[in-house]
């Protein structure tokens, strides 16, 4: 038996698999921190297929944090201004089953909202839905994704018809050009971006393009580096597009048989010439023409993008725009190729699978559908209406909700809103109004703590066995390695719980949670993301899983996508190996872009791809869509089949809007947010990390050295930064990084870590109107730099609970 138990690690999207033991081992010295406490050895998992047994240093350092301030058992007040108390889970029970009771009966179950997280595993998300929406008959479960992922989820639904991303990693060492767009991958999926960064460099014919406002580590890799304007980017996409569509660069055959809407599309891109398109964006019209040039001239192409795009008032429109791109040249459904969303949190993407949305129901179905409620419905054996036809609110609608009595009771879990919430002071002063808050967390304190009426301890990474999926759709076993701290329980047995007290004993009756992910799969078949054929067991015998995977799958079917698979990945490491001849855009370029759709769709002279010898007359495989997933492909839409009424992908035609709130003279800087390498969101975990706080000894904000010269700003020094919602206060780096007129901020500090540091205190809650993401990269603000010394505050979280 191995000493090693395998499981993921529980930051970043990436989903490195990790193999943990214990701290003391046969003939070894016990493995110990700095002030001597044991702590379990970590290291990557090298048959991991996601991480290749890579690890970065939150992965590294993870069991650090294991048993430093730590809630272990449950407690209670009254009131907000009262102390905690002591009691049994027994007593915790009690209360929160009255006050269920008592609010579903006085404001019915659209007052009972929980906001989870995507630290949950897939089976916590899935009680969770079965709780709330099913038993309770509330949709108001929504999780940090809201803040994280929803713009993406929304545009692979309004283009595809289905959620999920179609890539994996290994396109990441396939593709000609990587387009990374609003991510800052280098720090924040960092082990994703070593697998790229290396082919990258070792294949000189492969270009990298990097999008961002800033130039970091990301940038500093690429070939072009386009510092844009922040909420340019669908002007950039649009100007792209432009050229490539001047320039003769459009897979007909694959816009005219497997797409729709295109007509709309090229209209918009017609506005959108590269003399503006350079002004708007403010970069030169040789660098558009560049990136339209790599883009073009390349056989596969595949775009990366995060929370630069996905965290905007127009998310969902970039979303769809970065898509189109695809679209037009026909770069999805190969290898090396497609629109690839990078994750923000572990297990955002199970928890979509799962209906961890407000507007989701599990096995990527709609609560607007009927047909998609009465399925539910039957499965879990409920009255045909249960579950309410209406959306359930988002996390700011809760915080709404509590500002205007609508909300009866909150329950947060594995999440801290208290600092990642927009416009935090006014998030702070809805959550000090809560009638009655439940807050289930590993650690304590966090800054949510304060906000709470019951406090609920959770097991945590590590401490309790469950499944998580990753951004590349890949489906991992964590398995539990040690025993809860004293009284601390899954989520998943603590929904299930008080479930059954509230009398819903038949609907939780569940052993483990290998018993909850066997249920839950079984709402996946025929679902894009089937996964009846993935259980515990499977993946404890066979290690990590894509989906889609079907418990029984047309064998013919399975054959024949592998060997179109292959022969895709055959072809592109010839490609690699042999010079290719490139896509040069011809000397004469359209004379105008307003001709009929048929000549603006003119072949280019390209090389036949595998897209058009795919589509060939009447081929097998343009028949009417098939709700059916290909089983067991690395890639969706291999087929060139999508998850639409009529089996197209559908362009979006947008024009750009800019930002929700643009600089003025009062403000004239754009602040944006972001992670650091070292630190995780809230720092709940790594802030109790000593490496990784000697690294990241304190915030700050970047500003470049000709808005700081302006301002009498000198390096280190402290700067006050205002909105028109709040302040802070930072220490100044002064770098060429970060284009003139924006500043930049990390979001990892709250008041437990920092004085009035809190970059979501300037933010605002303007949203998407689709995908309903806040804009947290971008709001206008103005400096004025305060003294000459910052001073470094020893931030030691002592835990009052022995």
């Amino acid at each position: 038996m191995s000493e090693f138990t395998k499981t993921l690690c529980p930051y970043c999207g990436v989903g490195c698999g990790l193999e943990v033991s214990p701290p003391a081992q046969l003939n070894k010295a016990t493995n110990r921190d700095n002030e001597g406490n044991p702590i379990w050895r970590v290291r990557g998992d090298k048959t991991h297929p996601s991480s290749q047994g890579m690890v970065c240093v939150k992965g590294a350092t993870i069991a650090e944090s294991l048993d430093k301030n730590r809630l272990h058992y449950p407690m209670v007040r009254d009131s907000l201004d009262q102390e905690f108390r002591r009691v049994s889970w027994d007593e915790a029970f009690d209360v929160i089953v009255k006050r269920i009771q008592t609010v579903r009966l006085t404001q019915g179950p659209e007052a009972i909202c929980m906001y989870g997280s995507g630290q949950f595993q897939t089976e916590d998300y899935y009680i969770a839905q079965k709780f709330m929406k099913g038993c309770l008959g509330s949709n108001n479960f929504d999780a940090n994704s809201r803040l994280c992922m929803s713009s993406a989820v929304a545009g692979y639904i309004q283009s595809f018809g289905a959620d999920g991303p179609p890539c994996c990693y290994e396109d990441l060492e396939l593709t000609d050009c990587a387009f990374l767009i609003g991510t800052n991958a280098a720090e924040c999926h960092p082990i994703a971006f070593n697998r790229l960064a290396k082919y990258h460099k070792k294949n000189r014919k492969v270009k990298m393009i990097v999008v961002d406002p800033r130039c970091t580590p990301t940038a500093e890799a690429a070939d072009l580096h386009l510092a844009i304007r922040p909420g340019t980017d669908i002007d950039l996409l649009n100007g792209i597009a432009h050229l490539l569509m001047r320039w003769n660069y459009v897979d007909t055959m694959f816009v005219d048989d497997c797409t729709s809407n295109f007509p709309a599309y090229a209209e918009v891109i017609c506005h959108y010439p590269p003399e503006v398109v350079a002004r708007e964006c403010g970069i030169s019209i040789e660098d558009l023409e560049t990136a339209a040039r790599y883009w073009g001239e390349s056989q596969r192409v595949l775009s990366l993008w995060s929370m630069g795009i996905n965290q905007s008032s127009e998310g969902t429109a970039k979303v769809r725009t970065i898509i189109n791109l695809h679209l037009m040249t026909g770069q999805i459904g190969k290898p090396g190729a497609g629109p690839f969303s990078l994750t923000g949190q572990p297990n955002a993407m199970g928890g979509r699978e799962a209906g961890g949305l407000a507007h989701l129901l599990p096995g990527y179905r709609l609560i607007k559908n009927p047909q998609h409620r009465a399925e539910i419905e039957e499965f879990w054996r409920l009255q045909p209406g249960q579950i309410s036809p209406h959306p359930g609110l988002t996390a700011w609608d809760m915080i709404t909700g509590l500002e205007n009595n609508a909300v009866g009771l909150l329950w947060i879990a594995a999440t801290n809103p208290a600092v990642s919430m927009p416009d935090l002071e006014r998030t702070k002063k809805a959550l000090w109004r809560s009638p009655f808050t439940i807050y289930q967390d590993a650690y304590y304190p966090t800054e949510t703590t304060a906000y709470a009426h019951v406090l609920l301890p959770a097991a945590q990474w590590g401490e309790k066995t469950g499944v998580m999926t990753n951004s590349e759709r890949m489906v991992t076993l964590c398995q539990a390695f040690r025993q809860p701290p004293r009284q601390a329980k899954p989520d998943w047995e603590i929904f299930a719980e008080v479930g059954r007290r509230l009398g819903f004993t038949k609907e939780f009756a569940f052993a483990n949670s290998a018993e909850v992910y066997a249920e839950f799969v079984q709402l996946t078949k025929n679902r894009p993301c089937d996964m009846t054929g993935i259980s515990h067991a499977q993946l404890q015998a066979q290690g990590p899983t894509q989906w889609p995977h079907q418990e029984k799958s047309d064998e013919l079917r399975v054959k024949s996508d592998e060997l179109r698979v292959k022969s895709d990945e055959l072809r592109v490491k010839s490609d690699q190996l042999e010079p290719s001849t490139p896509n040069s855009p011809p000397q004469t370029p359209h004379s105008s872009l307003l001709t009929p759709h048929s000549q603006l769709l003119a072949p280019h002279s390209s090389p036949q791809t595998p897209h058009s010898s795919l589509l060939t007359p009447n081929s097998s495989l343009l028949t009417p869509h098939s709700s059916l997933p290909t089983p067991h492909s690395k890639r969706l839409y291999t087929n060139l089949r999508f998850h639409t009424p009529d089996g197209r992908a559908r362009f979006g035609a947008y024009y750009s809007k800019g930002l929700a709130e643009p600089p003025n003279p009062d403000y004239p800087f754009v602040l944006t947010t972001g992670r650091v390498y070292g630190h995780w969101h809230t720092q709940t975990r790594t802030g109790r990390i000593e490496k990784i706080c000697k690294m990241y000894p304190q915030p700050f904000i970047e500003i470049h050295p000709r808005d700081a010269a302006r301002l009498g700003i000198v390096d280190n020094q402290c700067v006050e930064v205002r909105s028109r919602r709040g302040q802070a206060q930072f220490p100044a780096k002064v770098t060429k990084a970060i284009a003139p007129g924006t500043v930049f901020v990390p979001m990892h500090w709250g008041y437990l870590w920092a004085d009035n540091a809190e970059a979501n205190a300037l933010t605002h809650p303007e949203s998407c109107p689709d995908s309903l993401q806040p804009e947290l990269k971008a709001c206008a603000v103005q400096l004025t730099p305060i003294s000459l010394e910052v001073p470094l505050p020893n931030y030691q979280l002592q835990s009052s609970q022995r």
